[in-house]
């Protein structure tokens, strides 16, 4: 792969980037000028995918790594901390759709590690020397099942989704929380909120199906939204009111919830 040079072109890089959403998002970042760091399991597809976007003119590095392990997780952090990125983008994620009981004990360490942990690890490594920088952005893929935790399946058609949800959620309430942090430093911290997308992530299951968004155009709102320094991004979301009453909701929970008295409807019936 060619060399990187940090004099004139920004390095981005993106984990899960030898398929879907991830290598959607080295295409987009290579034409905007990046190079790019892949990070991904299987050193063929990212062999692949780093020749396609080197014809935009990126150098392209690629790291085998699998986030789902305490070894490639760790693999990833080190790349991180390097102190040559000015974007890091947490896209790697899978879903584990099965009731919670029927995971096995390895299942819950591997997906939580991959979809919770790992944004916030690498983050935690590449945040140094952004800040010493005092510029660049934090990316994390969450997904908008992280909003779902209080709809049923008789409202609307979800899968067993109880540990994604969480993970995804951590996901949201960290990068939000982080993008607070960072305020005025220079550097941003943004979740991107995809709902349905046609990738092999979901067996091509989606593929024709209405209301099903194409993984360039999530990779499109994604640099869009880094570069507006936009805390939520929700790709299809027409009209941003509703993530302003989710703020407004957060606030009336916690100034109203928290009260030195017992609520009366928590309090004991009299006789």
């Amino acid at each position: 792969m060619t060399g990187h040079d940090e004099s004139t072109r920004p390095l981005a890089l993106i984990t899960g980037g030898s398929s879907g959403i991830g290598a959607a998002l080295a295409h987009t970042f290579a034409v905007a000028g990046y190079d790019l760091v892949l990070l991904a399991r299987h050193r063929d597809r990212l062999e692949q995918i780093a020749a396609q976007v080197e014809e935009s003119g990126a150098a392209v590095e690629i790291v085998c790594a699998d986030l789902s392990t305490p070894e490639g997780l760790a693999t990833a952090a080190r790349r991180a901390a390097q102190g040559d990125l000015r974007v890091l983008i947490s896209n790697a994620g899978t879903s584990g759709y099965l009731p919670l009981h029927e995971l096995t004990d390895n299942d819950l360490d591997r997906l939580w590690r991959l979809n919770a942990t790992a944004p916030l690890t690498l983050a935690h490594a590449a945040l140094p020397s952004l800040l010493n920088r005092g510029q660049g952005g934090i990316v994390t893929v969450a997904s908008l099942l992280a909003f779902s935790a209080g709809l049923t399946e008789s409202s609307v058609p979800l899968p067993h989704r109880t540990l994604y949800a969480a993970a995804k959620s951590a996901t949201v309430a960290f990068t939000r929380t982080l993008a607070s942090e960072l305020a005025g430093t220079g550097v941003t911290a943004t979740v991107v909120c995809p709902g349905r997308i046609a990738t092999s992530w979901s067996g091509g299951s989606y593929h024709g199906q209405p209301g099903v968004m194409s993984a360039p155009d999530v990779a499109t709102a994604t640099i869009q939204a880094l570069d507006r320094g936009e805390t939520i991004c929700v790709p299809g979301l027409s009209d941003p009111a509703p993530l302003d009453r989710l703020v407004t909701v957060e606030h009336t929970l916690l100034s109203d919830g928290n009260r030195s008295s017992l609520a009366p409807r928590y309090r004991p019936a009299t006789s």
